[in-house]
């Protein structure tokens, strides 16, 4: 520890408060609470909808679409007449940086994504990027600066697989690059659409430690905030993520003339299974949660029984070992619905996202920045993947949400009412003057 870190440290014990809620004479000390223009903010989220606005309020931005294309240059315009140094990375990640008073230190990462779902809403992602902006704006307006460089990302296609934040973590498959995307653009073409090289792809692999933690703002979609009453949720962490294909085999066979007590339909063993997966889930202790989206009958003829079916199976929790725990006593449930019907169980597993648990001193930071405004707040974790569950492989991570109306996301009723954007941005900024004095 450096004598500077060490004479902060020591301030802050004497004090008996916690490292890093104290005021530090080498960063930004606030004698109100900290603002931004909302009504500016507010205005630029609505204006950003020119770039794949639909007709009932939603957004169709969908990445490497000519829609993102206006829209990355319309936000790259805002950064740098926020005072940002901007330049595009190997990976197509949009970057601005506001320079530190001690740019020996690695920066601060904050920002979130632009692109959409086909058809989707207009919040999820675009208040994260545009907060950070006006983050910005109201450190240059104040004439201060934070000790850390503060790096703004805008990353490319969150919603096609966070490829943008996953590129940065050395974490996606060469293989991945030719997958095509909702514009029809395959990632490789989308990267070179953006500006960047998917030929020098290391290039923007960031090591770890080369961030000294990152910060995202995001609406909730979810309905726990607007239920409870409360504007801020503070991050516990973003769930993993597992997947199987799970492949049931009987015997395909005539639908009129084979007894019923003869029978090995698959489907129907497949339903057993099915039914015996929610309850498994549903009766467990935890935040755990398991579904079956997607389901393919074979030969799926009305006069001919079922004789294989085949499903997928995902599995959310907080934790990898919780994933597994649920797995397990599903691995179970299959195993008897073998023995009761003579079918046959595969369980094939195809992706994995690791769990990402979120700094407890981010978490007290966001609070003391709730508390500051005289806000209210909850911890929740998060049960959608986010590009700060793939920054969390390489720095401290946190995560701010605002309340989602009706709980409704990736849609076009998908909302959150402008002061409660304004306030989620207001955390985000006090936390990030808190992250620059403890970091």
């Amino acid at each position: 520890m450096n004598r500077r870190r060490f004479l902060t440290h020591s301030a802050a014990l004497g004090a008996g408060l916690p490292l890093g809620l104290q005021p530090s004479p080498f960063s930004w000390r606030p004698t109100h609470r900290q603002g931004v223009d909302g009504g500016r903010l507010n205005a630029e989220i609505q204006e950003l909808r020119r770039f794949g606005g639909t007709p009932d309020g939603g957004t169709h931005r969908v990445a490497y679409s000519d829609a993102d294309l206006g829209a990355r240059e319309w936000v790259l315009a805002r950064m740098r007449e926020a005072g940002l140094r901007t330049w595009i990375d190997p990976a197509g990640n949009l970057v601005g940086e506001l320079p530190g008073t001690e740019p020996s230190l690695p920066p601060l990462g904050v920002g979130s994504h632009i692109d959409t779902v086909p058809f989707g809403g207009s919040y999820d992602g675009t208040i994260g990027v545009l907060g950070a902006v006006e983050i910005v704006r109201s450190l240059q307006s104040a004439g201060e600066r934070l000790q850390h460089p503060l790096h703004v990302y805008v990353f490319q296609n969150e919603e096609g697989g966070k490829t943008g934040s996953r590129l940065l973590i050395g974490a996606v498959e060469p293989g991945e690059l030719g997958v095509q995307t909702a514009s029809g653009y395959t990632i490789q073409e989308g990267i070179r659409r953006l500006g960047g090289n998917p030929d020098d792809l290391q290039a923007s692999r960031l090591e770890p430690g080369a961030l000294a933690a990152f910060v995202e703002l995001h609406i909730e979609q979810g309905a726990t905030l607007e239920r409870a009453g409360i504007p801020i949720g503070v991050v516990e962490g973003i769930v993993g993520i597992r997947r199987w294909f799970v492949t049931v085999t009987g015997e395909k066979n005539h639908a009129g003339t084979t007894p019923m007590a003869l029978r090995k339909d698959a489907l129907v063993a497949a339903s057993h299974l099915v039914t015996a997966i929610h309850g498994t889930a549903l009766e467990m202790e935890g935040r755990q949660v398991a579904t079956v989206g997607r389901m393919e009958v074979e030969p799926g003829a009305p006069n001919v029984i079922p004789g294989s079916v085949r499903f997928t199976l995902e599995i959310r929790d907080l934790s990898m070992a919780g994933i597994q725990r649920v797995f397990d006593a599903v691995r179970e449930e299959a195993m008897a619905v073998e023995a009761e019907t003579g079918v046959q169980v595969e369980m094939e597993p195809f992706y994995t996202s690791e769990a990402a648990p979120s700094d407890e001193r981010l978490r007290r930071a966001f609070e003391a920045a709730a508390e500051q405004g005289g806000r209210g707040h909850l911890r929740l974790p998060s049960g959608a993947g986010h590009d700060a569950q793939s920054m969390a492989r390489i720095c401290p991570m946190g995560m701010v949400f605002v309340p989602s109306r009706g709980g409704i996301s990736h849609a076009p009723e998908e909302f959150t009412p402008p002061d409660q954007i304004t306030a989620g941005v207001e955390v985000l900024m006090g936390a990030l003057i808190r992250a620059d004095r403890i970091f």
